[in-house]
């Protein structure tokens, strides 16, 4: 028998009665049309919505079950696999996924014998693509992206293979944000929202498609819904703060990452999990929310609890969030004699970016220290460090200081001015900066100290296109609207910093005076 049954957003204390069985969940709504047994289709609706909430995780326990319950049910089996890709981080556990698929057959030939519709042997097919076609994971993905965008075309009333086929085209982007690629999913999700508005995948696709500076404000829809529409999911409540951050809206970044770890931590206690399955991205940018609305002491208390659990969790995750916790807090409270800035941890493991952001640490806290020598060994030790994107803005900062001590502020300037460059020419990405000190707001603090106001304003300017809201650049540009003498500059400026720092710290506004 054919289910075509109905998988809908309930709250966990309100029932509604459904056509075949309803689930009560706070995940979304969608139709996955299944041939799969009666008795597996709670646990198989879940999965699917949780997959398209990036729970990978708790995805997989549910597929897995409803193919414990149903051992011929290909499509949980299809499901489960597709637990082992995740698209957007450029991640795949490939034999993991094959030997999933391979438990349903040992071959395609036999898989597709076991899917009872051609829909379903067209997903398996899909799925032969991304995980064992030939050539390396960017050969597969462009081939299952291909194979998606066949199926969806086929079944157009197909919610979902529309769905998976946007996110199978922001799996594209293996050299960076492509505005090309992302708004071509965008345009597919986009008829998917608006036919199913509680559809978990078109509002988190959607999210993701609009979440860099520019196109932030047409993801401002389903950034508002999409926590409404799957509350059970960390994770979609984090997805919102992905807009909110590229527009500067700090207290919404703040409440929705609060919630979302909030919702981690629940999940953990209650599955009995370790400390690694925190949201310790939640608390991340929850952190940078507070540090931009001056609540320092706040973010310094997130700090503190990501090195216990590091230590805990003692995870290459861990570690790798604790490295951008404290770079961030770093570079936004300007504490580099702090404690934070002797950060000691095993760098085994870690991106090319995050022991850039490490040796640029180490750097600042040598130069608050005077030790030159070892600030210049960090810069020498980024300058030959290889596939880290951010590394080489992060040296030119670091080696514009060591300039500017040798009383040479030109060319300090000069470099800065070539690290700017550089970054504008690459991509806008999303969430909190990267490099954690844009290298305009740095380019804008040195015009100020060669007294080039106009040039300082215009630096500032394009930090705040590229990081909008950012509280550092408000202030730099305050201060550069001063030396010029433009009062409305000056006003708005000041305005706006006001409104970030409307919770702030009395000892941060004691250290960076807003002026009247």
């Amino acid at each position: 028998m054919l289910y075509r049954r109905p998988i809908t957003l309930l709250s966990l204390l309100c029932f509604v009665v459904l056509p075949a069985k309803a689930q009560v969940t706070g995940l979304g709504s969608t139709m996955f049309e299944n041939s799969g047994a009666e008795e597996a289709q709670d646990m198989f609706s879940r999965g699917i919505l949780l997959l398209h909430s990036f729970e990978y995780d708790d995805a997989r326990e549910a597929f897995s079950e409803a193919r414990r319950i149903d051992p011929d049910f290909a499509m949980a089996y299809w499901g489960e696999a597709m637990t082992h890709n995740h698209p957007i981080w450029m991640q795949q556990s490939t034999e993991r996924a094959r030997d999933v698929l391979r438990e349903l057959a040992p071959d395609l030939q036999g898989r597709l014998e076991k899917a009872p519709t051609t829909r379903e042997k067209d997903y398996l097919r899909a799925a032969e693509a991304l995980y064992f076609s030939e050539g390396d994971k960017r050969t597969r993905d462009f081939a299952f992206e291909e194979q998606m965008a066949a199926l969806s075309a086929r079944y157009p009333d197909d919610m979902d293979a529309a769905s998976f086929h946007a996110l199978s085209i922001l799996g594209l982007a293996h050299d960076g944000r492509d505005f090309e690629l992302y708004m071509r999913a965008a345009a597919i999700v986009e008829e998917v929202f608006a036919i199913n508005p509680r559809h978990p995948g078109a509002a988190h696709y959607l999210i993701h498609s609009y979440d860099d500076p520019v196109h932030a404000p047409l993801g401002l829809r389903a950034a508002r819904t999409y926590a409404t529409i799957a509350p059970d999911a960390a994770h979609a409540l984090h997805m919102p703060s992905h807009i909110f951050t590229a527009l500067g809206m700090w207290p919404e970044v703040a409440s929705a990452n609060e919630e979302s770890f909030a919702a981690s931590d629940a999940r953990m206690r209650r599955k009995g999990l370790g400390v690694n399955a925190r949201s310790f991205h939640a608390r991340h940018w929850l952190a940078y929310a507070y540090l931009q609305q001056g609540r320092h002491a706040e973010a310094e208390g997130l700090l503190n609890d990501m090195i216990s659990d590091a230590e805990e969790g003692d995870s290459r995750l861990a570690r790798r969030h604790l490295v951008s916790m404290t770079i961030s807090y770093l570079v936004e409270t300007q504490r580099w004699d702090s404690e934070y800035a002797r950060i000691d941890l095993d760098p085994e493991g870690l991106s090319p970016n995050s022991i850039a952001d490490l040796l640029f640490i180490r750097g600042n806290a040598a130069l608050a220290r005077g030790d030159e020598e070892k600030a210049r060994k960090a810069v020498s030790e980024l300058m030959h460090l290889e596939g880290a994107e951010e590394g080489e803005l992060l040296q030119h900062q670091l080696k514009a200081q060591l300039l500017e001590l040798e009383g040479n502020l030109d060319g300090a300037i000069d470099l800065l001015e070539t690290a700017a460059e550089m970054e504008a020419a690459r991509p806008m990405e999303f969430g909190p900066p990267k490099p954690a000190k844009p290298t305009y707001e740095r380019l804008g603090e040195y015009y100020l100290k060669a007294g080039k106001g106009a040039k300082a304003m215009k630096a500032f300017e394009t930090s705040l296109a590229r990081a909008p809201g950012r509280s550092l650049s408000f202030i730099g540009m305050v201060a550069a609207a001063k030396m010029e003498g433009d009062k409305d500059a000056h006003k708005e400026a000041t305005a706006r910093l006001k409104k970030n720092w409307k919770k702030a710290d009395p000892s941060v506004t004691k250290t960076f005076p807003i002026p009247d």
